[in-house]
């Protein structure tokens, strides 16, 4: 993880470990958006990480999805085979 997205997950650690106990367990995507936020923050860095968590965020609302949303493999990624 770069040191930037490093950075940018401290306030979500600090939400996981404070308020998110007392707020409840009742995110509408499973991983739930915090866990979402983290993994797209070490898999596509700062910049594309948290672009791609702020977007998730936006979309946990009433009117928004719900259900199993995982975290997409970076495109740059090498396959095997």
């Amino acid at each position: 993880m770069t040191p930037l997205a490093r950075l940018l997950a401290l306030p979500i650690r600090a939400y996981r470990l404070i308020l998110s106990p007392w707020v409840g367990f009742n995110c509408r995507y499973q991983p739930t958006c915090s866990a979402y936020a983290l993994e797209a923050l070490e898999k596509h860095g700062a910049i594309k990480g948290g672009a791609m968590a702020a977007w998730r965020i936006l979309r946990c609302n009433p009117w928004g999805g719900c259900g199993y949303d995982p975290v997409p493999e970076p495109k740059n990624k090498a396959q095997d085979g």
